[in-house]
């Protein structure tokens, strides 16, 4: 099995249960881990037999655009996108971090972290 990672893809959005938070906005940090098949890539060199990290990338930043109350909600969304697009995809995992959470405390951020994986057709 072979892996794709984009890591700590930072964008700005406005997700939260308090109102505030859709009309401020802080940065989130989105992890995404794919695992599928990238021998015949290794051997063909073409674009069409891979993913493209520009495409997930590309909507990462779409379903981010779209305001929700939980993180958990935009990750199972972005999930359900990506498998979409590319079915033969085995294996999702996305990691969300919001970046100033509204909490006493100095912190890093809140995650969260949900995966899914598929099973092959027969």
């Amino acid at each position: 099995m072979s892996k794709i990672y984009l890591e700590d893809v930072k964008i700005y959005a406005y997700h939260g249960v308090l109102p505030e938070e859709n009309v401020i906005g802080t940065y989130y940090l989105v992890n995404v881990e794919l695992h599928t098949d990238l021998w015949k890539a290794s051997e063909s060199d073409d674009l069409n037999d891979t993913i493209s990290y520009a495409d997930i990338n590309e909507i990462l930043h779409h379903e981010m655009k779209i305001i929700s109350k939980l993180l958990e909600h935009v990750a199972g969304r972005i999930i359900s996108r990506i498998h979409e697009k590319f079915p033969r995809i085995d294996y999702i995992k996305i990691r969300i971090t919001k970046t100033s959470p509204p909490m006493q405390g100095e912190m890093k951020g809140a995650s969260i972290e949900l995966e899914k994986g598929f099973k092959p057709e027969s």
